[in-house]
Formats: C-alpha cells, sequence, structure tokens
C-alpha cells in the first residue's frame, strides 16, 4: 500500500499534468477556429477548380494530344505515396488512422508487384512508417518551422512531384491526409494527383463549351495548377484536422485526470484514516496496559 506521502505526490502530479491538458485543449480550440474557416473557405475553389478541370478533360478524352498529367505514362508500374501527417504529436489517432490507411495501400501495391516509393510531409508519419517502409523513403518535407500555412509551401511540394514525375521516377501520386468533417471526426482519405482523376457530378450541365485555344493548351497549364491546389487543400484540410483530433484528446486527457485525481483522493482519505485508527488503537492498547 502506498505511503500518504507516495499519494500526496501522485496528486500533486496529476493536477499538474490537468493543467497542462486544460492550456493545450485552449490552445487547440484557438487553432481549430482558424484552421477549420481556412479549409472551409478552400473548398469552394477547390471544387469548382476541379468542375472546370473534369470539363476540359471529358473533352479532350483520351487522344493522344492530351497532356502527360492526364493521360499518364501509360503505365503502373511505380507508385509514390505522399503521406501527410502532422509534426507534433498528442493528438489522438490522426497520425496512426492516415498512416495505417497509407500502409495498407503500400502492401496492397507490394502484393501486386508494383513498385512503392515514399514522401513524407510531416514528422509524425515518417517516424511510424521509418521502421518498416525506410528503405522506400525518397523525400521529406519539414514543415516544422511553418507558422502559418501557405499556397507557397503547397507550390513546393506541387513541384518537387512534376519535377520527379517529368524525370520518370514514378507513373501514379497519391495523397494520404485528413479530411476534416468536425471537431470529433477525420477521415483519413486517399486523392490520386497524378495522373489527374475526375469525377463528373452527375448533375453537372451538359453544355457543350468552345475553347480559345484548345483544350489541350488549357490544361498544360491548368494541370499543374490543379495539382497545387490538391496539395494546398490537403494541406489545409490536415492542419484543421489535427487541431481537432488535439482538442479532443487533451479533453479526453483533462476528464481522465480529474477521474484520476478523484480516485487517489478517496484512496488518500481512506489510508489516511487507517493510519489514524492505527494510532488510536495503538494509544488505548498503551492506555490499557498501564
Amino acid at each position: 500500500m502506498p505511503s500518504l506521502k507516495d499519494l500526496k505526490n501522485r496528486i500533486s502530479s496529476v493536477k499538474s499534468t490537468r493543467k497542462i491538458t486544460k492550456a493545450m485543449q485552449m490552445v487547440a480550440a484557438a487553432k481549430l477556429r482558424r484552421a477549420q474557416e481556412a479549409a472551409e473557405a478552400a473548398r469552394p475553389y477547390a471544387e469548382r477548380f476541379e468542375a472546370v478541370l473534369g470539363q476540359l478533360a471529358a473533352g479532350v478524352g483520351g487522344s493522344d494530344t492530351a497532356p502527360l498529367l492526364l493521360k499518364g505514362t501509360g503505365k503502373e508500374d511505380v507508385h509514390l505515396l505522399v503521406v501527410m501527417t502532422s509534426e507534433r504529436g498528442l493528438c489522438g489517432g490522426f497520425n496512426t488512422n492516415i498512416v495505417k490507411l497509407a500502409r495498407t495501400h503500400a502492401e496492397k501495391l507490394k502484393a501486386q508487384g508494383k513498385t512503392v516509393k515514399i514522401l513524407t510531409v510531416g514528422k509524425k508519419g515518417r517516424e511510424q512508417l521509418k521502421r518498416n517502409y525506410g528503405d522506400l523513403f525518397v523525400g521529406h518535407v519539414d514543415l516544422s518551422e511553418v507558422k502559418k500555412l501557405g499556397y507557397d509551401n503547397a507550390l513546393g511540394i506541387a513541384r518537387d512531384l512534376l519535377g520527379r514525375f517529368d524525370k520518370g521516377e514514378f507513373d501514379v501520386a497519391t495523397l494520404f491526409y485528413g479530411q476534416f468533417l468536425s471537431v470529433i471526426s477525420q477521415k483519413p482519405t486517399a486523392q490520386q494527383v497524378i495522373p489527374a482523376k475526375f469525377e463528373l457530378a452527375e448533375d453537372a450541365p451538359s453544355t457543350v463549351y468552345e475553347y480559345e485555344p484548345g483544350e489541350t493548351e488549357i490544361l498544360d497549364d491548368l494541370l499543374p495548377r490543379g495539382v497545387a491546389t490538391q496539395i494546398f487543400t490537403a494541406l489545409l484540410e490536415n492542419a484543421a484536422s489535427e487541431q481537432g483530433a488535439r482538442m479532443s484528446a487533451m479533453d479526453n486527457a483533462t476528464r481522465n485526470a480529474g477521474e484520476m485525481i478523484d480516485n487517489l483522493t478517496v484512496e488518500y482519505n481512506r489510508t489516511r484514516q487507517a493510519v489514524i485508527t492505527n494510532e488510536l488503537i495503538e494509544i488505548i492498547s498503551g492506555a490499557e496496559a498501564l
């Protein structure tokens, strides 16, 4: 049985931990508001941009003149997985869920005889993948010093991907990130960005457009921007998801610390009562012996 001093020290330690988790929860809540607003503000542009590209791509079809970013290399032998996670921990299962999805995808490709390469964005994902897939790493993007995510961050990653694609280092590139749904719900998502894939909505207008210059020339200019836009959207979704997951995790940690303090306090009081009772018994026994 722990002594009164040990119990008192544990209670004090858990109280200090609860203060930290409560403070982190409040900080995450403040950051979540800004990150959520940024992610939600970017969605309409990204969706409309993708719809325009989808219409242009449908006009070009599978013709030989279609841009390489649209029709691909004609092979699917080498896959590049871009795993986007956070730079910091203490956000529940957010990073683990993204890594799990990427790991499942990698194993599926390897079972099909495909070559897998991994580019990590964020330290936590790299740490989890390093043990089993360290030999597949081809690069890493460190965003730990970035105070506010901007389009320039996405543009740098996009240029890296496009440069590797032009050199023939891979055939297919897929993004892995957390899509923000709510404070308590973040969905691990896999999105193919190279070659571009578009899903036209069922209610999409059937209007026929004539473009000047032609669809191919416009796609040559817009597809690289589309890759950067998709990466930027993924970064914003990831940032909001990270703060939402951290806020939920710290809230749970604060509640658990409170319950632990209550349990330790009850144990402390019972131990203290037992000590007092033993002392009284000893005093009474000594008085009777006299």
